[in-house]
């Protein structure tokens, strides 16, 4: 009888401080679709890449048009002219090349517009979720859009710190 009495408290205290942890789900990509600002902060990136990739097919088309002319032209040219319009042809390659990193590139304009442009957008829903988490006391918000992840978490279950302690590493 002892034991069961015994095991019956050590349960109810059990009970008490396990603590199941919540989680919630939000769609971003839909929520962002939703916002007029962020559809029309896509549409004047969009509109610049288009623009952009148009003058960078022009540059391309010259080239080839360089590159023909050349070609229909190379048994009639002097050595020095054959030199400087095959010199003129790398050097329009190399400004298409620029340009296209220039615009495109890791840290090109586009990616600075879109930085400008559409993480100010984000952080405003980040910010809503973090908001929501905490109203509704939720330990994770996951992502349904593709390749996002998780977007909060209640820092009372990372454990980051114990595998650093493990592997024998400081923060």
């Amino acid at each position: 009888m002892k034991q069961i009495i015994s095991l019956f408290f050590l349960s109810v205290l059990l009970a008490g401080t396990v603590q199941a942890q919540k989680f919630g789900y939000v769609d971003t990509q839909f929520i962002l679709e939703q916002m007029e600002e962020y559809t029309s902060a896509q549409e004047e990136i969009d509109a610049l890449s288009q623009k952009w990739q148009g003058e960078l097919e022009q540059m391309y088309a010259e080239i080839e048009k360089m590159y023909e002319d050349y070609k229909a032209e190379e048994m009639l040219l002097t050595e020095d002219v054959r030199q400087q319009r095959q010199e003129d042809i790398f050097a329009a390659e190399r400004r298409a090349k620029e340009f296209k990193q220039e615009k495109f590139g890791y840290d090109g304009e586009l990616f600075k517009v879109q930085n400008d442009k559409i993480r100010p957008i984000q952080e405003k829903v980040y910010n809503a979720v973090e908001t929501v988490a905490k109203e509704r006391r939720l330990d994770f918000i996951l992502d349904k859009s593709a390749n996002a992840g998780i977007l909060y978490t209640n820092a009372a279950f990372d454990r980051t710190d114990d595998v650093m302690v493990k592997l024998g590493l400081k923060r």
